[in-house]
C-alpha cells in the first residue's frame, strides 16, 4: 500500500500517467504546510484521472489526518466504488464474496479502503457502521492482510 509520509520526498504511486504523479507528489509536499492545496492538488489529479486509486487514497488519508470525516469518508466511498469496478465486483461491499487468495490490485485497494471506512466510522462515533465493515473483513480477509485486526481492536476499545 502507499505511505503518504515516508522518509523520503519522493512516493511510488505506482502506474500512473506522469501528469498524475507530478500532481500527487506536489500534493505531498504541499500537505506539510498548506492543506487546502494540498487538496486542491489531490482534486486536480481525480479530475485528470478518476481511475486512478492512489489519488482517492491521498484524499481520504488527509481528511482523516485533518478530522474532515465527511470529506474523509466521502473520499474513501469514491475509492472504494472505483477499485470495485475496476476489480469487477459488485458494488455494494455487502455482497462481495471471498476469494481463496487474497486479491491484489483494485481487489487488494478495496479491502484495505473498506477497512479505512471502518476507521473512519470509528471516529464519526458510529461503531456499529464500523463494526459491519470489520465482520465483513473478517469474512473476505480472514487472515488480516489488509491490516484490519487493528481497526477491530479499536473498536473493541470503544465498547
Amino acid at each position: 500500500m502507499i505511505e503518504l509520509f515516508p522518509n523520503t520526498d519522493v512516493i511510488n504511486f505506482g502506474d500512473l500517467p506522469p501528469a498524475v504523479k507530478a500532481l500527487l507528489q506536489q500534493g505531498v509536499i504541499a500537505y506539510r504546510g498548506d492543506r487546502e492545496r494540498a487538496d486542491d492538488l489531490f482534486r486536480q489529479a481525480l479530475a485528470t484521472a478518476p481511475g486512478a486509486l492512489p489519488v482517492y487514497f491521498c484524499l481520504y488519508k488527509i481528511h482523516t489526518y485533518q478530522g474532515n470525516l465527511a470529506m474523509a469518508q466521502a473520499a474513501a466511498e469514491g475509492g472504494l466504488q472505483e477499485a470495485a469496478a475496476q476489480a469487477g465486483w459488485d458494488p455494494d461491499w455487502r455482497r462481495w464474496t471471498p476469494n481463496p487468495l487474497l486479491p491484489e490490485g483494485a481487489g487488494r485497494f478495496a479491502l484495505y479502503t473498506l477497512k479505512a471506512l471502518a476507521f473512519i466510522n470509528l471516529r464519526q462515533n458510529l461503531p456499529a457502521a464500523a463494526r459491519e465493515k470489520l465482520a465483513a473483513l473478517r469474512i473476505l480477509d480472514p487472515a488480516g492482510a489488509v491490516g484490519w485486526p487493528v481497526v477491530e481492536a479499536l473498536a473493541e476499545g470503544i465498547g
